[in-house]
């Protein structure tokens, strides 16, 4: 089964490069299995077009490594996967990106508000994506400045850094999710633009509550 989930982290993680979600050696990627804990993520400092399932490395709960077949270190940002995990305990997959509008967002330290329906998809609970607050990538700090967000939305932003987006059921989902985090935050550049500057109108969090399937949609 690791081995599936071995796979699964490699195939996200390029895609997110051949998307342009990320860029070179940027972003990380993990999916855990909850029953026995075992978390599966990439490596840090390999190219994702000479990655292979063998370089995603399988550490436990506590972040210690379980399997290392080539030798390679795990992402940097393995103590915020491992905050997340803790935080969000029906957490399965964690995607991290630099994409370029939201990652823009976030150098500023500004939230994203729900400008179109696509933020149903972010699990948000305050009608808006939050922004964990600057710590230094890779440190104990910046692990406990996403406790906050984390509780609040499954997708954030790192001030000054880049997205996180979470999934309690798969890679894939979580990885839309960043999609959908880069896709609001274009409108929402856009619109600011546009508007000069003047905040647009957003979705409440109780009208996006509020949505539910179309009971005359056959289905």
């Amino acid at each position: 089964m690791l081995e599936a989930y071995k796979e699964e982290v490699l195939r996200i993680a390029q895609r997110a490069q051949r998307d342009g979600l990320c860029k070179h050696r940027s972003g990380n990627f993990s999916y855990r299995d909850t029953e026995s804990g075992l978390i599966a993520i990439t490596p840090s400092g390999v190219d994702r077009e000479k990655l292979q399932a063998k370089d995603i490395l399988i550490i436990n709960g506590e972040g210690h490594i379980q399997e290392n077949l080539s030798n390679l270190r795990p992402t940097s940002e393995t103590l915020m996967h491992l905050a997340i995990y803790k935080t969000r305990p029906s957490t399965h997959a964690i995607v991290h990106t630099h994409s370029l509008y939201a990652t823009s967002f976030a150098i500023l330290g500004k939230q994203i508000p729900a400008v179109v329906y696509e933020a149903l998809n972010l699990g948000l609970s305050r009608g808006r994506i939050p922004v964990a607050p600057y710590a230094r990538p890779g440190s104990e700090k910046l692990a406990q400045s996403i406790v906050g967000p984390c509780k609040e939305a499954q997708c954030f932003l790192l001030e000054r850094h880049g997205v996180v987006a979470c999934d309690d059921s798969s890679l894939d989902e979580a990885y839309l999710k960043a999609s959908y985090v880069e896709e609001v935050a274009h409108l929402y550049y856009n619109t600011l633009v546009i508007n000069h500057n003047q905040e647009p109108p957003a979705l409440s969090q109780q009208e996006l509550d509020a949505w539910k399937y179309p009971d005359q949609v056959e289905h």
